[in-house]
């Protein structure tokens, strides 16, 4: 039996790093998804373009030149296969605004959003699986500015996949709370997606909390 596991990100370094680790552990890119809000336009899909500093996660480094160190080098280590993140690419889901995208997850989320069934997204989560309730936070996460990974994998790898995963992802059950307990009441797929700022100011919200 196959099974999914999803899990949410705030620092998208974080998430790319837990795609190479599956890779590393032998979970074949094409059964690996990860969806990346790019409302501050970090990836414009031309190298050449991408000039302006980009550091999501307030270190002072470029996310980018990081990201393209950590690449190369885990692309190395595995013999030079390009991996899942080498075919990211920009695309736009209904809720979500503009997203950095690759893999299955996101292929399903536009099927499904062409032929016209509700969510986007939120279809192609629960299509492989995931309840809805997760789902719906995890696509409220990626309009916030969060990076969602999902892989799917045999019954029996579910355990070394969640350690892989869960190294530093989130608690959704918290953070569904935190968004409950400010009013929100589920994911809206017409909602206005989160614009650079807003997603700035959330980042930080949940920064300070992790570092007092």
């Amino acid at each position: 039996m196959t099974v999914t596991i999803s899990r949410l990100y705030d620092d998208p370094k974080a998430a790319h790093r837990a795609v190479m680790d599956l890779e590393a552990a032998g979970i074949a890119s094409r059964d690996i998804s990860i969806v990346a809000s790019n409302a501050d336009n970090w990836y414009d899909g031309s190298s050449k373009k991408m000039s302006r500093k980009v550091d999501r996660d307030a270190d002072s480094a470029d996310d980018r030149a990081e990201g393209a160190g950590v690449g190369a080098g885990i692309g190395a280590a595995l013999g030079g296969a390009a991996g899942l993140l080498a075919g990211l690419g920009l695309m736009a889901i209904p809720g979500l605004g503009p997203v950095v995208a690759a893999g299955w997850l996101a292929a399903t989320a536009t099927g499904a959003v062409a032929g016209g069934a509700a969510g986007g997204i939120i279809g192609a989560l629960t299509q492989a699986g995931v309840s809805k309730s997760d789902a719906d936070v995890y696509a409220e996460g990626v309009r916030r500015g969060g990076t969602l990974i999902a892989a799917r994998v045999p019954d029996g790898d579910r355990a070394r996949v969640e350690a892989i995963l869960d190294q530093a992802a989130i608690n959704i059950r918290e953070r569904e709370q935190n968004w409950r307990d400010t009013g929100w009441a589920g994911f809206d797929s017409s909602a206005k997606p989160y614009s650079a700022d807003q997603i700035r100011t959330e980042r930080e919200i949940y920064r300070e909390r992790t570092t007092r």
